[in-house]
């Protein structure tokens, strides 16, 4: 029988980086996705349980059931990939990887819904997406200490190990969330110059 330990921890301080940016340029990549909320609420109507506690939440693998998220998809990995590069100073495809969206839901706030402190370790990065914010709606908030109130049309991206929560909700909020993983970029020898092997 192996011999097994405890596994102990060391807490380090350390600060974690929360990107954002505008896609107020790409309305309708933005009125696809609100229009996917709206028709996975006909076709999955139960909100899924989780500890988003809104009227509404998607399925988790929301972009399988319906295209009109992928254009969103596309936006968050082409801004993932932007920070890893110059923000993180990774060049992920001269690292021969690449990101998937493994998990991607919509949810729909309204008066008193909230969400529960949590993370989404193991994805890499994490995604919030505003598609609609009344004003005085409620922020997410990161690590119990930082606040950022939503804009409809901003897309956070943070690490997927930083906690965060939403209070008690007022007015309305809609938003998409989704979980980017890295993968190794499989590359053919066609996509190399080289010539595939002949039999």
């Amino acid at each position: 029988m192996p011999i097994t330990s405890a596994i102990n921890n060391i807490s380090v301080k350390t600060v974690l980086p929360i990107f954002w940016r505008s896609l107020a340029d790409q309305p309708e990549v933005l009125q696809l996705a609100r229009e996917a909320i709206d028709d996975l609420r006909l076709a999955h109507p139960e909100s899924t349980p989780s500890n988003v506690q809104a009227v509404y939440m998607s399925p988790w693998k929301s972009h399988m059931l319906t295209d009109k998220f992928q254009p969103l998809a596309a936006e968050a990995i082409r801004a993932a990939k932007q920070v890893a590069k110059e923000f993180l100073f990774t060049d992920l495809e001269g690292l021969n990887l690449d990101l998937f969206v493994a998990d991607c839901w919509g949810a729909i706030y309204e008066e008193a819904d909230h969400t529960l402190a949590h993370n989404h370790f193991p994805s890499d990065f994490s995604v919030v997406i505003y598609l609609e914010a009344e004003p005085g709606c409620a922020p997410i908030v990161f690590d119990g200490q930082i606040s950022v109130q939503p804009v409809p049309g901003v897309m956070l991206l943070f690490p997927g190990l930083l906690n965060h929560s939403v209070p008690q909700n007022t007015g309305r909020r809609v938003m998409v969330a989704m979980n980017l993983y890295k993968i190794p970029a499989i590359k053919t020898p066609s996509m190399l110059g080289e010539q595939a092997p002949q039999d």
